[in-house]
């Protein structure tokens, strides 16, 4: 990662060893300086990145381009909510128009899997048909670029793998209902079958009401007679937010969340580098 103004919250130059991709990163405050990059001119795909009104929740919108300049300076200058950009392209000329068309369909689809955005695309872009040899060399291409979101912070494309990366099994109880869940690289995972009551608490934060509402209305949530039930794992920022979502109210997530022994999170890191020590 080369940082061109010298720091974290300027323009970003992303690229991976073997890789004939780049990434460039900027905040919309930073507009003139991107447009100015040889990079601005070459076809690739991009993603504009806005806060919403939700915790854990970022409002994006993935276009191409071909190139990519005249679909970003209309995006400046006619969609307000953005106020980051993030656009790839290939630094051998190997993109065309077909590959970024097939790029944007398949991140607009993991996006809409994933469930972890707000997505500002009405519909879902289709792929074009590409040749047995161009369809591996993208497929490659966008796991390069989900690495490169990772890095910069965008959760929005990722689904859980259903694995915890320590083993452990959590669970969550409150009014008669369950939850389980883990702790995962990028936050804490809750997973399907979880349960959520219908209503939330009177003092509840009005972001995570409107998460809940979101929650609903996305279908993770999905009404089973007097209760919620989360219907895939879904991945929360952090344990707290995890468990003020499925509780209704606010909540300490390494408190609220307990192994099979009854003991919390917060015990079990506290522990963690005891048992690990010399």
């Amino acid at each position: 990662m080369f940082l061109p103004n010298g720091t974290a919250e300027g323009i970003k130059v992303v690229e991976i060893s073997n890789w004939v991709g780049r990434a460039i990163a900027g905040p919309r405050s930073r507009f003139d300086e991107l447009r100015k990059r040889q990079e601005f001119g070459k076809t690739g795909v991009y993603i504009l990145i806005g806060q919403s009104e939700m915790l854990d929740f970022p409002t994006i919108y993935v276009g191409e381009g071909d190139p990519v300049a005249a679909r970003l300076i209309s995006h400046f200058k006619q969609k307000d909510f953005w106020s980051t950009a993030i656009f790839f392209v290939s630094k051998d000329e190997s993109l065309n128009k077909a590959h970024v068309q097939y790029l944007e369909a398949r991140l607009v689809g993991l996006a809409r899997e994933a469930k972890r955005s707000v997505l500002e695309n009405g519909n879902v872009p289709q792929a074009p048909g590409l040749s047995e040899m161009e369809t591996a060399y993208i497929a490659a291409f966008l796991d390069r670029v989900l690495i490169i979101c990772g890095v910069l912070g965008v959760g929005a494309f990722q689904r859980p793998t259903g694995l915890s990366p320590s083993g452990r099994l959590l669970y969550l109880r409150g009014k008669g209902l369950t939850a389980t869940g883990y702790e995962a690289d990028d936050g804490f995972v809750a997973r399907a079958g979880s349960e959520s009551p219908l209503t939330a608490a009177k003092a509840t934060p009005g972001s995570i009401v409107k998460l809940r509402t979101t929650l609903l209305g996305q279908g993770v949530f999905v009404r089973d007679g007097d209760r919620y039930t989360l219907v895939q794992d879904y991945a929360f920022t952090s344990p707290s937010l995890a468990a003020a979502a499925l509780l209704g109210r606010s909540a300490n997530g390494r408190v609220a969340w307990k192994d099979e022994t009854g003991r919390t999170l917060k015990e079990i890191q506290e522990e963690g580098p005891t048992k690990a020590g010399p």
